[in-house]
């Protein structure tokens, strides 16, 4: 069994890693090359090499019910959607409550971290690390990798016909803080994500003009959705996820149009998906629409070609001019202190079997935590992922042989899908509780609801109807968490504590309620026969 564990990072999976080898009785050591842990969640005014960037208004995109640590909830006076700073707060707490602190070495870069001669006999890794000049060497059982993959800047400028030859401004999302920089300016936004959705908004409340440049369009929404519920909490239920699964895939791209285009029509702001079908990253933001329809933005394709000082744009032969360029054309990732031996990275994945063990290494005692983009919150993934390969050291979840694994990733990166439910148009894009589930599976941690409907169906119901939250991932099997189930039946109360900030009387209405039973029975019908 490993007992010495070298963490790689600081940030939420580092942290969640420390927390899981503690609990299991393994002996980690993290190592973090800044002088704090938060990882991307810690702001600073200078970009950090090695470290993921913020600017300063990033708030998160899941609520906090959804995207806490599955056995410690954010404090109820922390809004549903968390500003940069309150999270940051959230991970000292949590480092603070569990005594992760004593772990980490602070300033310590990983310079390398390679097999020992006997590995095939002992598993053993030698990591390097550098700290304040002076190098040091030291022998490990196992290593867990939770660098994130939001720290190499993608900018592919040959992509852009002309850009060396402009005279303004241009640089990556990644070095933006402050809109200051745009006053009075003609800006570009290139690239309509989250980042770029963000920066463009804030630009237009100080730019002259602010464009924002798209290939394929996305899907806007907004975190506030039906009848003003955090939009996970609506959409990330397991029977939906279930329903969902279950109707061929065009069925549920024209349900999700559908769905997207009721805040408002897509089409004409031109920001409806060429591609349908495959779901990509949902752009959340609650200003663009608004700024869109005051033409503080205006919605432009693909660019043709950079001059001195503007831009032409496909389908458009009118040069715009233009004064600063921002690329929010996303991130690649790589691991500088690994051979590519161990973990290559091609076409924007890695040979990871679950996206965390190495398939080919005859040892399974090295794993990359946090390397998936799920339809869900990074933290309870990379928990739950970290919760699994603990298990995995201590030799109680074996793998299977590697041939098997290698088999299941070359499937993976084919990408070929079933014709059923969502349509993940990237190789790191997984279905959220599905994955969740199998390795909640392999730990004996998932919960059986057939076998808790005879004991406590409420908890059940709220379970499969309600939202999916980490608490679910506590209620049984290994690293159960006594509070889980108060914390599944209070989260609407939790959730709604910081915006019931005005008392209003109500008087419920005989007609509603009979509609809500009605809904009830409808609906309970409804999963017996797709169920049963």
């Amino acid at each position: 069994m490993a007992k010495r564990v070298a963490v790689v990072g600081a940030g939420v999976s580092g942290l969640a890693s420390i927390k899981c080898c503690l609990e299991e009785g393994l002996q980690p050591t993290c190592f973090e090359r800044s002088d704090d842990l938060g990882g991307l969640w810690r702001f600073t005014e200078h970009v950090e090499e090695g470290r993921a960037s913020l600017y300063k208004s990033v708030v998160s995109n899941s609520s906090k019910e959804m995207s806490c640590y599955s056995d410690f909830p954010f404090p109820e006076d922390y809004p549903n959607f968390v500003p940069n700073d309150l999270f940051l707060e959230y991970l000292r707490l949590y480092a603070k409550q569990f005594n992760l602190l004593k772990c980490i070495q602070f300033k310590t870069k990983v310079c390398s971290v390679t097999k020992r001669p006997d590995f095939d006999v002992t598993g053993q890794w030698e990591v390097v690390t550098l700290h304040e000049g002076k190098q040091n060497s030291a022998i490990f059982d196992a290593v867990m990798v939770c660098t994130g993959f939001l720290t190499n800047p993608h900018l592919p400028l040959s992509s852009f016909p002309g850009i060396n030859t402009f005279k303004g401004q241009y640089f990556h999302s990644r070095e933006y803080k402050h809109p200051d920089i745009f006053k009075d300016k003609r800006v570009l936004v290139v690239g309509l994500g989250n980042s770029g959705a963000d920066i463009a908004v804030e630009a237009s409340h100080l730019a002259k003009k602010v464009f924002l440049s798209t290939t394929g369009g996305s899907w806007v929404i907004s975190r506030i959705f039906d009848s003003g519920y955090p939009w996970d909490m609506v959409f990330m239920t397991r029977f939906q996820n279930a329903f969902r699964n279950f109707l061929p895939t065009p069925i549920v791209s024209w349900l999700i149009a559908k769905k997207m285009n009721s805040w408002f029509n897509h089409s004409n702001y031109g920001l409806t998906p060429q591609d349908k079908t495959q779901v990509k990253e949902l752009v959340l933001n609650d200003e663009l629409l608004g700024r869109l329809i005051t033409g503080k933005v205006l919605i432009k394709p693909s660019i043709k070609e950079v001059k001195e000082k503007s831009v032409i744009f496909n389908n458009t032969p009118k040069e715009e001019p233009i004064d600063v360029i921002v690329f929010a054309t996303g991130y690649t990732f790589a691991f500088p202190f690994l051979d590519e031996s161990v973990v290559k990275v091609e076409d924007g994945q890695a040979s990871l079997y679950k996206y965390v063990f190495p398939a080919h290494l005859q040892k399974p005692t090295l794993a990359v935590i946090g390397l998936i983009k799920p339809l869900g919150s990074m933290i309870p993934t990379g928990e739950t992922q970290a919760r699994w390969v603990v298990q995995v050291l201590k030799g109680v979840s074996i793998l299977p042989p590697p041939s098997v694994m290698i088999k299941e990733v070359n499937e993976r990166k084919k990408n070929k899908h079933s014709g059923y439910g969502l349509h993940y148009c990237k190789a790191l894009q997984s279905d959220y509780i599905v994955y969740i589930d199998e390795l909640l599976t392999s730990i004996n941690a998932k919960p059986n609801l057939f076998s808790m409907l005879l004991t406590d169906p409420h908890l059940v119901w709220t379970i499969f109807f309600g939202p999916c939250s980490p608490y679910q991932f506590r209620l049984t099997g290994t690293g159960k968490w006594e509070g889980a189930r108060k914390a599944i039946m209070s989260q609407w109360d939790r959730t709604f504590k910081v915006t019931k900030t005005r008392t209003v009387q109500e008087s419920p209405l005989l007609f509603e309620s009979l509609l809500k039973w009605l809904s009830f029975l409808i609906l309970l019908v409804a999963v017996l026969l797709i169920f049963l």
